[in-house]
């Protein structure tokens, strides 16, 4: 067994601003010379952005649906061994969600920080924070820190009604320079961000020293061993879009990949005029409605993937990857433009988000799991190779396969499934 002091940080909504703090916090204890892992609960691929600049450390998901129990157990394990504070970031509300943070906290026995905007009230404040702490016996809430707090007295209002056995870390002040900008998916993505480390340390300048509190070692027991790698994906070589338009990859999807023995290299649909040598192809989700007029324009790119696809080498498209795969796309303005051509199908940007959620999927006899959030719509004629679907049964996200691709609106998790993805790119 191993032991690190780690902490859940969770609020009662989201927009409580909790991802910078959360950054903030992992920049205070890296100052202090500690090393520090920070976590994601859910399937979020932009907050790790800003947490590997935060940390300098790789940024994991957890989650007990679409990473599992043993996963999730594995990677804070392995963290804890070199870690002196674990961190992990919550979704939403902390009881917001089946399975929620709360769900992860009390599997792995996580104590619990909530950030809580208190910027439109005063004493009410202290009820909010019993009600956290009193909603479920099996989650400790062991902490609380207010944030856009206005004022010392504003601070010592909010502080008066905390409950007793919930520390009181104090208030980081209103700060209009401080935010991180968002977009239709969430928020920009830390590598567009010109000044994302200096806003970054402008949160951590303004956390009170209280925040730095930290809470008893948590034990990670060992866990059971990871199934074997497949070994069909040794030795080859996948060549991953990765840019502004495309950069939605877990990064234990590149773990999986590079222990399976593959090869990889990156490229970018917008500014590169060819493909690496690659015998396989990995288009991830991202933006690339606000890139159309780059990423038609790019003929080289565009005439290199066709090639690729031609030659019957296996490309996997994944959500924005799907719509950059299709004949054209439409963005929110409705501008429209052709886009690579191998999917028979085109798609366009909505006003409101159309599909968000977790999702499983059955295909060729393996169940792979992930998650769907797009803003777009999908017309095609051709028939799905597979349904994916919720949790909870409802019908989830079309697979598709033409030729050598396979495309979906889903996000794949590559451990979840490591017999398919070797089919899949082998």
């Amino acid at each position: 067994m191993t032991a690190c002091p780690a902490l859940l940080v969770a609020a009662p909504s989201s927009g409580q601003g909790k991802t910078l703090v959360t950054a903030a916090l992992a920049q205070r204890h890296v100052r202090a010379g500690r090393r520090v892992r920070v976590f994601k609960c859910g399937p979020d691929f932009l907050d790790p952005m800003v947490h590997e600049v935060a940390s300098g450390a790789p940024v994991h998901q957890l989650d007990l649906f679409m990473c599992g129990e043993d996963q999730c157990r594995a990677l804070l394990h392995e963290a804890a061994q070199e870690a002196d504070l674990i961190l992990v970031e919550g979704v939403m509300g902390l009881f917001d969600g089946t399975p929620s943070s709360a769900d992860l906290a009390r599997h792995f026995g996580l104590p619990v920080m909530a950030v809580m905007d208190g910027s439109s009230m005063a004493q009410t404040f202290g009820a909010l924070v019993h009600g956290l702490a009193t909603y479920r016996e099996d989650v400790t809430l062991a902490a609380v820190l207010a944030n856009r707090v206005g004022s010392e007295r504003h601070a010592e209002l909010l502080q008066c009604g905390i409950p007793e056995g919930v520390q009181w870390l104090g208030a980081m002040r209103r700060n209009e320079d401080m935010g991180l900008p968002e977009r239709h998916l969430g928020l920009v993505q830390a590598g567009e961000i010109a000044d994302i480390e200096a806003r970054i340390d402008r949160a951590a300048d303004l956390l009170p020293q209280s925040a730095l509190w930290l809470p008893d070692p948590v034990t990670f027991p060992a866990p059971r061993a990871a199934p074997p790698v497949p070994a069909a994906l040794a030795g080859r070589r996948i060549a991953i879009a990765r840019d502004e338009a495309f950069g939605f990859i877990y990064r234990a999807n590149l773990d999986f990949l590079e222990r399976a023995g593959a090869r990889l290299s990156f490229f970018s649909p917008l500014r590169d005029v060819t493909l690496p040598d690659c015998d396989a192809l990995w288009l991830p989700g991202g933006y690339p409605e606000l890139h159309l007029t780059t990423l038609s324009a790019n003929h080289p790119m565009i005439e290199a993937v066709r090639s690729h696809f031609l030659a019957g080498r296996p490309i996997l498209a994944e959500c924005g990857g799907m719509l950059y795969a299709c004949e054209g796309l439409t963005d929110a303005a409705g501008t429209g433009a052709p886009m690579l051509g191998l999917l028979p199908a085109r798609a366009a940007m909505q006003k409101r988000l159309v599909a968000l959620g977790m999702q499983e999927a059955d295909m060729a006899g393996h169940t792979v799991r992930g998650h769907t959030f797009h803003y777009s719509r999908l017309e095609t004629a051709l028939e799905p190779i597979a349904l994916a679907r919720t949790p909870d049964g409802r019908t989830g996200e079309r697979i598709f396969r033409q030729g050598s691709l396979t495309a979906s609106y889903m996000h794949l998790y590559f451990p979840s499934a490591p017999e398919l993805i070797a089919a899949l790119l082998g």
